[in-house]
């Protein structure tokens, strides 16, 4: 079970150049639990790439990445993580409860159960429906459900509300601000205008 224990996640002097260009030099930044951190820029300013650095799926160009005062290599950082990216990251040839207990499997039970984590998504029913028959809404909703029932103090979440109706813009804004409530933080990058009320709330604009 998650609990209100402190963390800590910072970037100190974090550099990234692509083709030859520099996409950002000399970031930094320290979140702590309770708080999120949205990274705001124009297409191509940087942000997916600042998000695969803060993940550890490549190495800055310069600058380091600490998890609770080490190097996230050398911590339980990974343990603590969850990324959803632009893509679902769901099987499609599964259903939702196969996709939701494979997800369990590969970590430590979180603060939900499954069927919880369906009724906090509006999935409850669904569990034996494929996934391929899923709306696109749906299944961004399945992907989120997935942190509810596993044990990450930390989601990285790469536009969290692509495909999300009003209705759904609101769920996830709702679990986003009890996330931060029970100890949780986040990191996340969006072009929509978010609403996490009594949340404290960083931003690094990379445009």
């Amino acid at each position: 079970m998650q609990t209100k224990s402190t963390h800590s996640f910072e970037g100190a002097g974090l550099s990234c150049i692509r083709d030859d260009r520099v996409l950002f030099e000399q970031l930094a930044f320290e979140l702590l639990s309770g708080q999120v951190l949205l990274l705001e820029g124009k297409n191509g300013s940087g942000k997916t790439s600042l998000l695969r650095i803060l993940c550890g799926f490549r190495e800055p160009d310069a600058g380091a990445i600490r998890w609770c005062g080490d190097a996230i290599k050398d911590s339980s950082f990974y343990a603590q993580m969850a990324y959803v990216g632009h893509l679902d990251g769901i099987k499609k040839e599964l259903t939702v409860l196969e996709n939701l207990k494979m997800s369990l499997a590969l970590n430590s039970p979180g603060r939900y159960s499954i069927d919880q984590a369906l009724s906090k998504v509006h999935l409850s029913g669904y569990d034996d429906v494929l996934v391929q028959a899923l709306s696109a809404g749906q299944k961004r909703r399945l992907s989120l459900a997935r942190l509810l029932i596993t044990e990450n103090v930390l989601w990285i979440l790469d536009e969290p509300f692509t495909s999300l109706d009003r209705q759904g813009i609101a769920l996830i804004e709702t679990l986003m601000i009890e996330h931060c409530a029970n100890g949780g933080m986040i990191v996340l990058t969006s072009h929509h205008d978010i609403a996490l009320h009594n949340v404290d709330v960083l931003t690094i604009n990379l445009s």
